[in-house]
């Protein structure tokens, strides 16, 4: 064989695997299935004109956007929201204490499987990560997709169970799906805020 033809031999090869990467990239991003890449979640300080509210035990501080009004929750929670005026809650943070069963390694699965019994009549990962570092923490995250039972509403939402020193508790940023896109920038950097102890 001469140097041309294995050049061209090897180029055929590079340009095969090049091909089969985009193909299995888009493949495994299609639809939201579940492996897509979780997008980097970086902790920081929320600005200073952030409100913020500490759980009733003491052991995480959630931040939320001015734009957000704090809002009912129980009594061991806290939560902010934006509401339209017809009513459709438009972005929703919402902090509240492990409670009970939730673990870091099996935490995706666990989120889905209580979206399921509770409020939606279907939900499905899109990313998940272990291992996200947060303000005095680390924590396991999903972003999935769910349908409400009331209303059938779809909303996407990043939730996270997040391990500080002394206990662990879950945040849960959501907005409806047609906003999404425009809403996970401001609802990251809220969850990125996110500090526990």
């Amino acid at each position: 064989m001469t140097d041309r033809a294995a050049r061209r031999g090897a180029y055929a090869l590079a340009v095969i695997a090049a091909v089969a990467a985009i193909v299995l990239t888009v493949v495994g991003c299609a639809g939201g299935s579940p492996g897509r890449t979780f997008p980097s979640l970086v902790p920081a300080a929320s600005p200073a004109s952030w409100p913020r509210l500490t759980l009733p035990n003491g052991t995480a501080v959630l931040s939320y956007p001015p734009s957000l009004r704090r809002s009912a929750s129980d009594t061991d929670a806290v939560s902010a929201d934006q509401v339209s005026t017809g009513g459709m809650i438009e972005l929703y943070l919402n902090a509240t204490p492990r409670q009970g069963t939730e673990r870091l390694r099996h935490w995706a699965a666990f989120r889905l499987r209580l979206l399921r019994s509770d409020d939606a009549v279907s939900a499905h990962e899109v990313a998940a990560a272990q291992r996200v570092t947060f303000r005095g923490g680390t924590g396991s995250c999903v972003i999935d997709g769910y349908v409400t039972r009331i209303g059938a509403h779809h909303y996407d939402e990043i939730a996270c169970l997040v391990q500080g020193r002394t206990s662990a508790s879950v945040i849960v940023a959501a907005a409806p799906a047609g906003t999404w896109a425009r809403a996970r920038p401001l609802l990251f950097r809220a969850v990125a805020a996110y500090a526990v102890r």
